[in-house]
């Protein structure tokens, strides 16, 4: 009773904090987290226990499904070549340079240490980013790569950690094998998710004049498709984002738009208290990542912290900057070959750029996947610097959610007084 108790206390919190963000103009997920952290020093407050494999079921699903279903799809396939190049190529080039900054930065991390961190920090949350500039006038084409990335780049990240924990424990890694369990993964995901759409669309054809039935169906079957694709060792998050595009297409044939309507907005309030569950509870775990470390101990991690952080940033700007200037040339050649295979609508220009480059913020996947690191390993042996690697964690965290929160919104008013956004160059 008294964990519900604090639920219903940090819903409702998170209701009035959000309304008093968008009142006073501040950043909600920021102010969410800086809450949250307050609140985990109150004296005699006991926050609310994580369990990672909870965090997933309950956030993922429902995320990834609104997020898939309402992405224009026409967008997503055209932002294509973008969107992959994040959320599968740089995913994995983080891992790595994490992963050689923390081996040669951090004492006593080896290299299956250094790999299971760069893992866990690889993946972004998209969630955070458009929470922060949703009233900054992104533009169309930057919030549809953003959110794109989002529906894919957890999968990558979620291999990348499984195969890392492994080598922690032992087994060896080999990188083909890795590679074939990938596709395997993200080819078994998209099955499920078909097949599960299937499944939906001939039940909502069945009960489609019954909007009750409609809407019960369609917050069930995210969750029951994630959960059925896990089962099977297969990309719950790849099935689930199947899950979506299909019933987004098809839409019109399987519920009125009326239903659609009804539907919108039992989305709108769920994904509403998810995404301020999600920040408030980051600030939360404040508790939870302090115990094992004495003061000069967090000092130093945080520094460590810092510069992963700004690693990691530098990496996504030059990975997005390359991919600016692969497409200029794609055009140009398409141009000269007389061929449509870029188009001028695909290119991002420097503020774009820009602020994809700043918006690689990571959030609650992250958190859930180090608190996920089991307390000792196989041979009943303790897990190396878990509460090094969790403490690290939180601070890149809070680093690029409130630091990179907080400079996004001054270089999109900055650049729109100069006009730049309307610019290509």
């Amino acid at each position: 009773m008294e964990n519900y108790t604090v639920i219903l206390f940090v819903l409702g919190l998170i209701i009035l904090l959000t309304a008093l963000s968008e009142r006073l103009n501040w950043s909600s997920p920021i102010f969410l987290i800086i809450a949250g952290l307050l609140l985990s020093l109150v004296p005699g407050f006991k926050p609310i226990p994580i369990d990672p494999e909870i965090i997933f079921l309950l956030f993922l699903p429902p995320l990834l499904y609104d997020a898939a279903f309402k992405i224009p799809q026409k967008d997503f396939w055209e932002h294509y070549s973008t969107i992959s190049s994040l959320a599968f190529g740089l995913v994995f080039l983080t891992t790595v340079g994490i992963a050689v900054l923390s081996h040669y930065m951090i004492p006593n991390m080896n290299w299956p240490l250094s790999f299971l961190l760069g893992a866990i920090l690889a993946a972004t949350d998209a969630v955070a980013a458009i929470g922060i500039t949703k009233n900054l006038g992104l533009s169309h084409r930057t919030t549809v790569i953003l959110e794109g990335e989002s529906l894919l780049n957890d999968a990558s990240a979620l291999v990348a950690y499984k195969f890392a924990l492994a080598s922690v424990a032992g087994a060896a890694f080999i990188w083909w094998q890795a590679g074939g369990t990938f596709l395997m993964l993200i080819a078994g995901g998209v099955l499920i998710g078909w097949s599960m759409a299937l499944v939906l669309g001939f039940l909502l054809r069945a009960v489609k004049n019954n909007p009750t039935a409609v809407n019960s169906f369609l917050l069930l079957f995210p969750f029951v498709t994630y959960l059925l694709a896990e089962d099977f060792h297969v990309s719950g998050v790849i099935a689930v984002v199947v899950l979506g595009f299909i019933v987004s297409k098809k839409g019109k044939i399987y519920f009125s738009e009326r239903i659609k309507k009804q539907s919108e907005h039992v989305w709108d309030m769920v994904i509403f208290l998810l995404n301020g569950l999600v920040f408030i509870l980051i600030g939360l775990e404040l508790e939870e990542v302090l115990p094992e470390l004495d003061t000069q101990e967090m000092i130093v991690f945080s520094l460590y912290a810092l510069a992963i952080t700004l690693l990691a940033i530098v990496i996504r700007m030059l990975r997005i900057f390359l991919q600016r200037k692969k497409l200029k040339k794609g055009l140009q050649k398409s141009q000269k070959d007389n061929k449509r295979n870029i188009s001028e609508n695909m290119l991002i220009n420097i503020q774009e750029s820009l602020v994809i480059s700043l918006s690689g913020m990571r959030g609650i996947v992250s958190l859930a996947i180090a608190l996920a690191l089991p307390e000792t390993l196989e041979n009943n042996s303790p897990f190396p610097m878990r509460a090094e690697i969790l403490f690290i964690t939180f601070m890149v965290i809070l680093y690029s959610v409130v630091g990179q929160g907080m400079l996004l919104p001054i270089i999109l008013k900055k650049d729109n007084s100069k006009g730049v956004q309307s610019t290509e160059d």
